[in-house]
């Protein structure tokens, strides 16, 4: 590949160029493999790599049977961390307060640790936790995935459906003092693209968020959101 590397990159580079200064708008269809080849004189590889670049960038996609377009510009909608921890799903309270319809879907079931998650929730990894996967959607579109671990005695149950984890763990005699995100963007898992109906191309941001009551950690997620429709706002008071 390395060979061909000048070749398709200037392809790329064209296109690219082409989509950031408007002369092709969100919407168009891009050349064709041929079209290309005949256009920038290069090999089907070369036009074939160039496309899956621009692809993988997120600049284009592609619909079976009738080629590549220019991705459209969605606005990113913000998602405030710290405004809605005392509700039961703060992501749903975020969205609705900017007038979305949120709707989810949860299921818990008990599962062992691991090496990961005993690292985060500081037990053996042969102890059981409880596992919450989560699926919100916002006017009938998947929007996030979130999985929730706690240890046993702090499992949620159906008549706590609607409570907060801090008003949960408040019920258990444990305060919340301090909650902890780490975010990275990764690319989707295929289970991931498919939950979430993501395009070809669109990376996902990946929170690692954990409640901490003092210096013990009493609940862990992990929260997968479209990387192409959100922005993560944060308010830190001094």
């Amino acid at each position: 590949m390395a060979t061909s590397d000048p070749v398709y990159l200037r392809v790329v580079e064209d296109i690219r160029r082409q989509i950031h200064d408007g002369t092709l708008p969100p919407g168009a269809l891009i050349p064709s493999r041929a079209q290309l080849t005949r256009k920038y004189q290069v090999g089907e590889t070369a036009a074939r790599h160039a496309l899956r670049v621009l692809a993988s960038e997120g600049l284009i996609i592609g619909r079976i049977g009738s080629g590549h377009y220019v991705r459209e510009r969605s606005e990113l909608t913000p998602l405030h961390r710290w405004r809605f921890l005392d509700r039961p799903t703060p992501f749903a309270a975020d969205l609705q307060s900017q007038g979305w319809r949120v709707t989810w879907d949860w299921h818990s079931e008990p599962a062992e640790a691991g090496p990961d998650l005993a690292r985060r929730l500081r037990v053996d990894e042969s102890t059981t936790v409880t596992r919450t996967h989560y699926v919100f959607r916002g006017d009938g579109r998947p929007l996030q995935l979130a999985t929730a671990y706690e240890p046993l005695e702090f499992a949620p149950h159906s008549e706590e459906e609607r409570r907060s984890l801090v008003a949960r763990m408040y019920a258990h005699g444990v305060k919340i003092t301090e909650v902890v995100e780490s975010i990275h963007t990764r690319a989707p898992r295929p289970s991931e693209s498919e939950a979430l109906d993501l395009p070809v191309g669109v990376h996902v941001l990946h929170v690692e968020r954990t409640h901490w009551a003092g210096d013990r950690p009493v609940e862990t997620s992990d929260i997968i959101l479209p990387g192409d429709r959100f922005r993560m706002v944060y308010s830190m008071p001094v």
